[in-house]
């Protein structure tokens, strides 16, 4: 265990590094998205009456965590909203940067929106949290190894994401990316030596585990790999577009992403029907055809978001999108409110 099977995490670290484009010794192997977020979250050393910006669309988790901070130690939680579809990017960056206070101490962002798959501005974000003097905390569970970025699009000061999304490594997985000069200031979830306080291992230190999960991060990049992020993105956009371009034409159908704009969405789609229950679209899809949506009760907005992945076949997304159109005539009578 400890001679041979966990030292191969340094050559999944490595893989990591590369792919993201950071340095090696700025990569943490997690348990997944939560767990690497938390890490910072509760390792920054808040103080009374610091305040925190984020969105009212960010993960609850996270919000969570942030809310327990606010009950224990007096920190204040700012939540902005921004526009649903997001068709000028820059409401979305405006917002944050309007919510900012002279207290505030860090932000905490998404790159794709777990509710509706917007891909979300990330840079602009940061740079005008940087010129303020405010680090940047990157939710990118569900963007890493979706579509194409780098660190260097980012220019985030941390980054989290669960690897048994779209990288498709083993549930119990995640990466945990913190800014070489950073990494000191962060107090590990799990107590660490003093000798490792610039260390990014640090972060790892939860006691044993098994090995054999993150060993096969390695194993699922170079699939990743195989594939090519390039090609990846634009099949979930080819997959997606087969079905929207069947749909769109009907009013009833609405989009909570601008769709017209590419740069919007890859591999996750929310819309909605008017005059439909989405609860009663959602059961009939799985009961009667055996496809699986998930159901967004959000208090700004509501739909049904769709995620086809590689292995989705065309045959697949052609019965979805003829089950769609005839909800949209009003054939199916079961799913209307």
């Amino acid at each position: 265990m400890w001679q041979h099977v966990e030292p191969k995490v340094e050559t999944v670290r490595e893989k990591l590094a590369i792919v993201f484009g950071c340095d090696t010794e700025e990569i943490a192997i997690t348990r997944n998205d939560s767990e690497s977020l938390q890490i910072i979250q509760l390792g920054i050393d808040f103080k009374p009456g610091d305040e925190i910006l984020t969105t009212t669309q960010d993960y609850p988790r996270m919000l969570t965590t942030f809310n327990q901070m606010e009950r224990r130690i007096g920190i204040k939680v700012n939540k902005v909203q921004y526009p649903t579809p997001l068709v000028n990017k820059n409401d979305y960056v405006e917002a944050l940067k309007n919510g900012i206070t002279p207290k505030t101490k860090i932000i905490l962002i998404s790159h794709t929106c777990f509710l509706t798959g917007q891909i979300l501005p990330v840079r602009d974000v940061c740079r005008a949290a940087h010129e303020k003097g405010i680090e940047v905390i990157v939710d990118g569970a569900h963007s890493f190894n979706h579509f194409p970025y780098t660190l260097a699009d980012l220019e985030c000061d941390y980054f989290g994401t669960s690897l048994h999304k779209w990288t498709y490594a083993p549930i119990g997985t995640g990466m945990l990316f913190v800014k070489r000069n950073l990494i000191k200031k962060v107090w590990p979830l799990m107590a660490a030596s003093k000798e490792m306080e610039d260390n990014i291992r640090k972060f790892e230190e939860i006691g044993t585990h098994p090995a054999a999960n993150h060993n096969a991060i390695a194993e699922a990049l170079a699939f990743n790999e195989a594939i090519g992020i390039d090609r990846k993105a634009e099949r979930f956009r080819y997959l997606h577009k087969r079905w929207i371009n069947r749909v769109r034409k009907y009013d009833n159908v609405k989009f909570l992403i601008d769709i017209k704009d590419e740069s919007n969405w890859a591999g996750i789609i929310n819309f909605n029907i008017t005059g439909v229950n989405i609860n009663k679209l959602q059961e009939y899809l799985f009961n009667k055809h055996r496809i699986y949506v998930i159901v967004i009760n959000f208090e700004e907005f509501k739909g049904l978001r769709v995620t086809p992945n590689v292995y989705t076949m065309l045959s697949e997304i052609d019965l979805f999108a003829d089950v769609i159109e005839s909800v949209a005539r009003g054939e199916i009578k079961e799913v209307l409110e």
